[in-house]
């Protein structure tokens, strides 16, 4: 049978899958933080879809970890960890947030799925409010402080106004304020993307680039998306904002204000005559209107 659609090849892709490769008589050389020797070699290597990481112990090199999330060499599970998410590489505090959220009919679907997911909706059910703000946070690898200070801080005398100066208040608007820079409006500004006008409203399509470091990139590449919002930093850099067409979420996440952003050449325009918009008539392209 042919696969039409997305929906259908997902059926049979293992995006999911964590390979482990071992070696006999051989070591594998980090690709995170590889020795000065092999930077260059690391650096022509391509990671299509997986994200090599070295195994095992800290001590290990014959063992390799491929896995569809980034992660850092030697990585093991948090002592926060309340038990298994399935897999035991995913983020617990995120995916018991999720978990708790089901609704009942949710949970009661899950739990018929199999004993494992019954056991795990189960648990998190019955999890006590320590045990999930023990998830919410640790700090690790922190260096000894610099020590004693040598002696007192030094002291200084404010300096003096004039009588007239204006005493010094908390301003109407701090800087970060997006209103406090009537210069840029993120819902009427626009970028130029290969000569063509991109705004609120516009369609493109997806094409993160390589200096993007989420695995999960490899899902929107080539995928079309409604741009929300173009946005300048502070350090003058463009942000486009936008939400993949075919989300089913994509209301849900647009109420929120949550995104996914691109740099401007990161994204191409799809031309008017396959539903895209130039966002010139201020309103969207089957995404609602202003």
């Amino acid at each position: 049978m042919p696969l039409r659609s997305r929906d259908d090849g997902l059926k049979y892709s293992l995006i999911a899958a964590h390979l482990l490769i071992g070696v006999t008589g051989g070591t594998f050389l980090s690709m995170t933080d590889p020795p000065e020797w092999a930077a260059g070699e690391v650096a022509g290597c391509e990671n299509a879809g997986t994200w090599p990481v070295l195994a095992g112990p800290a001590d290990c090199r014959d063992l390799m970890l491929s896995s569809p999330v980034i992660l850092y060499d030697h990585p093991e599970v948090a002592p926060e960890s309340a038990g298994d998410l399935f897999d035991a590489t995913e983020i617990d505090e995120i995916l018991t947030l999720r978990t708790l959220a089901l609704t009942d009919a949710e949970r009661q679907e899950a739990r018929a799925t199999d004993q494992r997911a019954a056991d795990l909706i189960d648990r998190l059910d019955g999890l006590p409010p320590e045990m999930l703000e023990r998830m919410h946070g640790a700090i690790r690898y922190l260096s000894p402080g610099p020590g004693k200070a040598a002696g007192a801080p030094p002291t200084f005398a404010p300096p003096e106004f004039p009588s007239d100066f204006p005493a010094a208040g908390t301003p109407s608007q701090p800087w970060w304020d997006p209103g406090a820079d009537t210069s840029v409006s993120p819902e009427t500004d626009h970028v130029l993307v290969a000569g063509v006008r991109v705004a609120r409203g516009s369609r493109v399509r997806m094409r993160p680039g390589a200096r993007r470091a989420d695995a999960q990139d490899i899902f929107l590449a080539g995928r079309e998306a409604l741009v929300e919002a173009v946005l300048h930093d502070v350090d003058g850099q463009v942000h486009v904002a936008v939400s993949p067409v075919s989300d089913p979420l994509a209301d849900l996440q647009r109420n929120h204000g949550r995104f996914l952003y691109f740099a401007p050449d990161e994204i191409e325009p799809v031309p008017a005559a396959s539903g895209g918009g130039n966002g010139d008539d201020g309103e969207y392209r089957e995404g609602g209107t202003r």
